[in-house]
């Protein structure tokens, strides 16, 4: 079976990087935005996560990322999230590399993470740079910076803007060493965190995968499980 043999290569590892996407928080009830069900007010969202969008209209992206925030606020770890907890506990050297923003890993009492684009709960100054962490629904839109009056902006990674060079180079360097990655809810055609499982596999590390259907990564995954992640989590740890 192979949940049975993914749990015994995965419990013999030192070192492992586990990379995750929209999938696992899909399970939580937070929708990942992608397709018809995603609009919001007939807005597209990646026509609102853009710089430019937020220079024409930061009132309307906030009352987006307001929306998005009440949502997350409602959500709940599931099973998934305390599954890669669990690893971080059992192997020595653990890292969680996630895409979403939401804080759910946090939540479920993962450590050793990187959030590859921010944290939702999170605000920059335009001005200033100073960044605030809160996790509430904001009642001023757009909210602006105590220190200086800039504009906040979520702390996120907006489309054609670049990853934070110095979370990419620990990601990197993690990768070239890893034994293996465990790739979970996440499609894997986002750059570059796609390219993370290849850089894994081409330096001799193992590629495992959980994830509902086939994606490229299926193609040099050792071992692909398919269904939802937090069932396959309940049998796996």
């Amino acid at each position: 079976m192979k949940i049975e043999k993914l749990k015994e290569e995965i419990f013999s590892l030192k070192s492992l990087l586990v990379l995750t996407g929209a999938g696992v928080s899909q399970e939580s009830g937070i929708p990942t935005f992608r397709g018809e069900e995603g609009l919001w007010k007939n807005y597209n969202p990646q026509e609102l996560a853009t710089p430019y969008a937020f220079e024409k209209n930061p009132k309307l992206v906030w009352e987006w990322y307001n929306f998005r925030r009440e949502i997350i606020l409602k959500a709940k770890p599931n099973p998934a999230h305390f599954g890669i907890k669990k690893l971080e506990d059992i192997i020595p050297e653990f890292l969680l590399v996630t895409q979403n923003v939401d804080d759910l890993h946090k939540e479920a009492g993962s450590k050793k993470i990187l959030e590859l684009h921010g944290n939702i709960f999170r605000t920059r100054c335009t001005k200033c740079n100073r960044k605030e962490f809160k996790k509430e629904i904001l009642r001023e839109i757009p909210p602006k910076c105590k220190d200086c009056g800039g504009l906040l902006r979520p702390d996120v990674v907006w489309f054609g803007e670049s990853i934070d060079e110095e979370i990419f180079s620990k990601i990197l360097d993690f990768s070239l060493k890893c034994e293996a990655i465990l790739v979970v809810g996440t499609s894997a055609v986002v750059y570059p965190a796609a390219s993370i499982p290849f850089i894994v596999k081409n330096n001799g590390g193992k590629v495992f995968e959980i994830n509902l259907e086939p994606t490229q990564i299926s193609e040099i995954a050792d071992i692909s499980i398919f269904g939802k992640a937090g069932e396959i989590f309940q049998k796996l740890t």
